[in-house]
């Protein structure tokens, strides 16, 4: 009893240290708000998002417990992930996985009512880090932003997230567009291809997000965005994605926004386009407007199949999507690439 007693005193004050309990628990009492949770000065939540920050433990046995998947057989992202990566592996594409963290994590003042121009706060993703080390243990490569959006986030190139809106910022964007050019940087097939001149700059956009939408209340913000284009006499033309090209761009909307337009905001300034002025070259983009876990990876099957040498030319697969996705996808089944 003594030991037991002992063991415990040494356990309190590592469980005490966890700087995600508190976050877990503050958003587990608010995601249950319907349809947006608001925060502090017009900062607003997807509920789904902050019922996943709240789960814990994502990954194996407990994967059935947290996860809404339809089947508990497809509730586990590991599996999926692993399976994908081996097929990608036999392909020799290399895969990176860009997974984006939660608003609530770089920022979580703005939901619990604290100053959100204040200091960074700890990293409060301690399941997410435990899960990227598994994924690292088995080969993958995990670009992990969360330290480079905590310390910019209060940059003078504006928040890293939309206070209104579910997505990252065009702030967002260019750290991951940055991350991702910097491994890829030395690769002998990127040198070796030919370069696609383009132009940038800086403009304002006003936007009203899609949580403002969904909360059904007048509001906007405005953010500065960067766009990517070819030359033009009236400053820069889109340049729209290539199918021919050695990089695919997977994944969920947070490849589309500020690239597709529309319900997306604007074009030429979204994560395909920030790429394409950091790496020189156009990507393939394969993004879903719904879920970037099992739907992105059929689309990408589906245009293996209808193209025998599409796969042929591929370097690498930059798997991007929203950590929201680890529990509140329909599913995580394996899909394979090839016919059988």
């Amino acid at each position: 009893m003594k030991l037991l007693a002992s063991l415990l005193l040494l356990a309190t004050p590592l469980l005490a240290a966890d700087p995600g309990s508190a976050l877990r628990e503050a958003c587990a009492a608010k995601a249950t708000a319907t349809p947006v949770v608001q925060g502090a000065d017009g900062w607003l939540f997807l509920p789904a998002e902050l019922r996943h920050v709240s789960v814990g433990k994502f990954w194996g046995e407990d994967a059935a417990k947290v996860s809404k998947a339809t089947a508990p057989e497809n509730a586990d992202p590991l599996p999926a992930i692993l399976d994908f990566k081996r097929q990608l592996d036999a392909a020799k594409i290399e895969l990176i996985l860009v997974p984006v963290p939660a608003k609530a994590f770089v920022y979580p003042e703005a939901l619990t009512g604290g100053n959100v121009t204040g200091p960074a706060p700890a990293r409060a993703d301690t399941f997410h880090q435990q899960f990227y080390d598994e994924l690292r243990k088995n080969g993958v490569t995990v670009i992990d932003l969360l330290p480079d959006l905590l310390a910019q986030r209060n940059a003078a190139g504006g928040p890293v997230f939309c206070k209104t809106d579910t997505h990252w910022s065009g702030a967002g964007i260019r750290i991951a567009s940055q991350k991702i050019a910097a491994l890829l940087a030395d690769k002998p097939w990127l040198k070796e291809a030919a370069k696609t001149k383009t132009v940038a700059a800086n403009r304002p956009l006003e936007i009203t997000g899609d949580l403002q939408g969904m909360l059904g209340t007048p509001g906007t913000e405005t953010l500065s965005l960067r766009f990517v284009g070819a030359e033009a006499s009236n400053g820069a033309t889109p340049v729209p994605p290539e199918r021919t090209s050695p990089i695919v761009l997977l994944g969920d909307s947070h490849t589309l926004v500020f690239q597709a337009g529309s319900d997306m905001h604007a074009s030429g300034a979204g994560l395909a386009d920030q790429l394409l002025s950091d790496l020189g070259i156009p990507v393939d983009l394969i993004g879903v407007r719904g879920s970037g876990a099992t739907p992105a990876r059929v689309n990408l099957m589906r245009r293996a199949r209808s193209d025998a040498a599409y796969l042929a030319g591929k370097k690498v697969v930059i798997w991007c999507f929203t950590v929201r996705e680890f529990t509140e996808a329909t599913g995580w089944s394996k899909v394979p690439l090839a016919k059988p």
